[in-house]
């Protein structure tokens, strides 16, 4: 079969790079355009655009997919089936059309629960047991195609999004090889997707860094587990912010936002229930820290509060 791949984050890459070691014919791969990052805010490649450069892949990096011109490689390409994984753009229905085999999505949760594009952050901030990748045939709902292969994964402890992201990537790699294997046999059998217990993952946002001490401990620690290694936690301290990236749940109890210990293990904060004990930190224009090598260079008394 002739693969067309459209992916950008490193979820897409690993599985692309799964794709090709499989021995797949990737004739062209869509990624986004180059966005500046960094400091001094250069134009950076995505994940995906550089694994196909160093595979001597075509790439093409559109805008956008609804004008004939920006989906005339695609076109041109004639593939059999397209894969997308964590792509980020939305795919017309004159898109989805292309492919002899249709449009293959790698989704990260076990659908329908967490349709949308941060599934991941919101499986671990919801306290979720377990999640998992649905390999789903698109159709021009948001995440609503139906299933043709789903496989469960427990969420651990103390998963932050980042680990939790990597093994399942490396699943979704090894899920979407099976699948085209399948395919090409004819041998897939599509489920539809059951009408109750859908949810839908919104786009994480800068703005819901700041943790709210109103709320429990347990939510909290959840919260910052989610947010690793994007955005954080954040609060600030005699008017200083601070970030916010560890932390556990303890119950003890204070007025919400007072801290009630400080240790080499910890800053102790009161919530709403229990008490945080935050256990790496980080002061403007520094790194994270552990606990106690972030009080060396910033010194927190028991009694004052974080907002």
């Amino acid at each position: 079969m002739r693969i067309a791949f459209a992916g950008t984050l490193e979820f897409a890459a690993v599985a692309l790079r799964t794709i090709i070691h499989a021995g797949f014919d990737v004739p062209l791969v869509l990624t986004q355009p180059d966005r500046p990052a960094g400091r001094g805010m250069t134009l950076h490649a995505s994940p995906v655009k550089q694994f196909a450069l160093d595979n001597g892949i075509t790439v093409d990096q559109p805008e956008k997919l609804r004008a004939p011109e920006q989906r005339q490689r695609l076109q041109e390409c004639a593939p059999d089936v397209l894969v997308v994984a964590a792509y980020g753009l939305i795919l017309p229905q004159t898109v989805l059309d292309i492919p002899r085999l249709g449009c293959l999505n790698i989704h990260a949760s076990l659908l329908p629960r967490w349709r949308g594009a941060a599934p991941i952050h919101r499986a671990i901030e919801a306290g979720d047991s377990e999640t998992g990748i649905t390999i789903m045939q698109m159709d021009a709902g948001l995440d609503t195609g139906a299933m043709l292969s789903v496989y469960a994964m427990p969420i651990l402890p103390h998963d932050t999004t980042a680990s939790l992201h990597d093994r399942l990537a490396v699943l979704g790699g090894e899920m979407i090889v099976d699948t085209l294997h399948a395919l090409s046999k004819g041998a897939l059998h599509a489920t539809p997707q059951p009408a109750e217990g859908a949810t839908y993952a919104s786009k994480i946002a800068k703005s819901e860094s700041l943790l709210d001490f109103t709320q429990s401990a347990s939510v909290l620690a959840r919260r910052l587990r989610a947010f690793d290694p994007f955005p954080g936690g954040a609060a600030t301290l005699n008017g200083i912010a601070i970030k916010l990236w560890a932390g556990d749940a303890i119950g003890i109890s204070g007025t919400p936002g007072e801290v009630l210990e400080v240790s080499d293990a910890g800053v102790v904060v009161a919530c709403g229930k229990g008490a945080l004990r935050l256990t790496e930190l980080q002061k403007p224009g520094g790194k994270r820290l552990p606990a106690r090598e972030f009080l060396r260079g910033f010194p927190i008394e028991a009694g004052c509060r974080l907002g």
